[in-house]
Parts: C-alpha cells; sequence; structure tokens
C-alpha cells in the first residue's frame, strides 16, 4: 500500500507544520507520523476539530463489490461526501487508523487514490463542513431516536400485551437494547461538533432502559409463580405415585390377598365326597 502517512500531496512545510503545532499546544510531529490525539480523543465526544483530510479515490465500476464496501466503510468512519468518491473527514489518529483498511481495499479492487490534508481552512469553510457534519450527526440520532420510540416500544407493548412473560423472550429484547446503545455510542464517537439531538436520543435510551427493567421484573414475578407452583404440584405426586384414589388402590390389594388364600385352601370334605 502506498505510503500515504508521508507521501501526501499538499503537505505543508516544515516551518507550517509546527506553527500548526505550537497552534494546539503539541510538539512537532515527527516524519511519518499523525497528528498528535488530543486529550480525550479516545473517549468520550470529540473535540471540535480542528484540521481535516480530503479523500479522492476511483475504483472500476464493476464489480460493485468494491465501490459499494469503500462507501460503507467511509460512511461508518462519519465521512461526508463533497460529491462522488470525494470525502472529506477530521484528521484524527483514530480515523487514520480506520483508514488504513479503507485504502487497502481500494487498492485491492483495482482503484487508487489521493490523500490531501486540509490545513487551516478559511472560516467560511468550517463552518460549510461543521453543518455538514452535524446534518449527518443529527440523522443518525433521530434514526435511534426513532427505533427507541417505535420499534423497541411497541414491541414491549406487544409482548406485555401477550403476556408473553418469558425468560427467552426478555433476553431477546434485552439483546435490541444493546445493539441501540452501541449505535448511539457509534454515533456519539463521531459526533465532533456536539449535536443538539444527542440529548433527546439519550433520554429515550434511559427511557427504553426503565421499559426494559419493568418488562425483566414481570418476567421474574411471572417465572418464580410457576416454579412455586410447579413444585407443590410435584410434591403431590409423591404423595400419590401410582395416580389413583388411595381407597381403590388398598381395596384392590385386599381382594387380590382373598384370592390367593382360596387357591391355597385344601378342599372341603363335602366336596370330595
Amino acid at each position: 500500500m502506498a505510503e500515504w502517512f508521508t507521501q501526501t500531496v499538499g503537505e505543508p512545510s516544515s516551518r507550517e507544520a509546527d506553527d500548526d503545532d505550537a497552534d494546539e499546544g503539541g510538539m512537532p510531529h515527527q516524519a511519518g507520523e499523525g497528528p498528535v490525539a488530543q486529550q480525550g480523543e479516545e473517549e468520550g465526544p470529540r473535540q471540535r476539530p480542528s484540521r481535516f483530510m480530503l479523500l479522492v479515490y476511483r475504483v472500476p465500476a464493476k464489480p460493485t463489490a468494491t465501490r459499494v464496501a469503500v462507501w460503507r466503510m467511509l460512511k461508518k468512519m462519519g465521512a461526508i461526501y463533497l460529491q462522488q468518491s470525494v470525502c472529506v473527514f477530521p484528521d484524527t489518529v483514530r480515523l487514520r487508523r480506520e483508514l488504513t483498511t479503507v485504502l487497502s481495499r481500494i487498492e485491492q479492487g483495482g482503484g487508487e487514490y489521493h490523500l490531501l490534508p486540509l490545513r487551516k481552512l478559511p472560516p467560511e469553510e468550517e463552518v460549510k463542513l461543521a453543518r455538514q457534519f452535524l446534518e449527518q450527526t443529527n440523522k443518525h440520532y433521530d434514526e435511534i431516536i426513532e427505533n427507541c420510540e417505535v420499534n423497541f416500544t411497541k414491541e414491549i407493548e406487544f409482548e406485555t400485551f401477550r403476556k408473553n412473560f418469558t425468560y427467552e423472550e426478555a433476553e431477546e429484547i434485552r439483546v435490541e437494547f444493546e445493539k441501540i446503545c452501541s449505535w448511539f455510542d457509534h454515533v456519539r464517537e463521531r459526533d465532533w461538533f456536539g449535536s443538539p439531538r444527542e440529548a433527546d436520543a439519550r433520554a429515550w435510551i434511559q427511557k427504553c432502559e426503565a421499559m426494559l427493567e419493568d418488562f425483566e421484573a414481570k418476567v421474574y414475578a411471572v417465572q418464580t409463580k410457576q416454579g412455586e407452583s410447579a413444585e407443590r404440584v410435584a410434591r403431590g405426586r409423591r404423595r400419590a405415585p401410582s395416580g389413583h384414589p388411595e381407597g381403590a388402590t388398598s381395596g384392590r390389594r385386599r381382594r387380590s390377598s382373598q384370592a390367593i388364600l382360596r387357591a391355597q385352601a385344601p378342599p372341603r370334605a363335602d366336596a370330595a365326597g
């Protein structure tokens, strides 16, 4: 794969790079290294990015698998497309690591690319990019909210109406809730400009968690009650294992004993004569 870390088009001079590092309060980068991640970058919401990268790529039209895979991976990274096969994203250590897989896929599919660092954008251009990133992030949060409000809520309401209080159903709903949480965490990691929809999505997730815990409590109560009932039935069966009334069983045993005694008794004298 091309040495994209060091061979980038439009790389600033060493003095410009040093000035950029001084602006961020960091040390000048060593050759072959990307920008140093800011404190807190690896956890929680991203700080507002000050640098961006532009990726321009081209892959063969056929087969379409490579084009679709590259597009999907870039969208998952949080990139925004300025036009077809031209996208931009923040220049961070984490995204550079994730981008390695994308660039490999482009080359493996017979394509080529240019990775261009964008330094010190004019303020009006930064505003445009920030608005586009926010619009994209808002859509992701809205999808999460819709999933909570429609799918997850309706699922619990329906199973409650059916009184389907089983462990299997509770576990299935728990898995769906964890998927929503993972989705939220992924979007939040790419929320570089502080979307106002994050608070709404978080509130809906908390509401879903409360609904799930209430449903699980009902499942526990039903399953515990059923377990106690089963134990009482089992104790009753142990007291009468044959399944017949005790009096009928005793009477059958008395009749069987009388038949055996008559068979063993000697014949009477009048019967012999």
